[in-house]
């Protein structure tokens, strides 16, 4: 890799560190929100998956020498569960427009994370300390993951409006 490299992926390795402790805390969330319901076990098992797939990025950064820059994961964090403020209609109970906001950015979110293993992929190539062939199941899990949520997403704003 070429020495002028280095400092932007690190920047780049840890705005997307960032954006996996958001998406953890997001669907873990998400999935508590559904207990009970049809989709919790899918939504249970797609936040252990984002939980994973931060570790394997983890991986990635400790393979390369790469340290953590532990402010920016605590400051998206925190703008993560500021999110979960907002006016959707009800002030006392969830309401179903909450549901597909909530796909929604996280479908962005995995769409950014998918992009970055992809990014990754390139790099391997030159980069001896990254398997690609790992790279390539994170993406493919990604893309299972958007998938998911573009169903859920879908069924979310059939159930919001058109119901009666």
């Amino acid at each position: 890799m070429e020495k002028t490299a280095g400092p932007f992926l690190a920047i780049y390795l840890n705005d997307h560190l960032a954006g996996a402790a958001a998406g953890v805390g997001r669907s873990r969330a998400l999935a508590q929100a559904h207990r009970g319901r049809p989709e919790e076990e899918r939504l249970r098992r797609l936040a252990d998956e984002i939980a994973a797939d931060r570790g394997a990025l983890l991986s990635v950064m400790a393979s390369l020498g790469v340290p953590v820059r532990h402010y920016k994961s605590i400051a998206l964090s925190v703008a993560e569960k500021a999110g979960r403020l907002k006016f959707n209609g009800r002030l006392r109970e969830r309401s179903p427009l909450s549901d597909l906001v909530e796909y929604e950015f996280l479908r962005l979110a995995v769409e950014g994370k998918a992009a970055g293993w992809r990014t990754l992929r390139i790099l391997a190539d030159r980069t001896p300390d990254l398997d690609a062939a790992e790279l390539e199941k994170l993406h493919d899990r990604a893309q299972a993951q958007i998938d998911l949520l573009e169903d859920l997403r879908k069924s979310a704003a059939t159930d919001v409006f058109t119901a009666g």
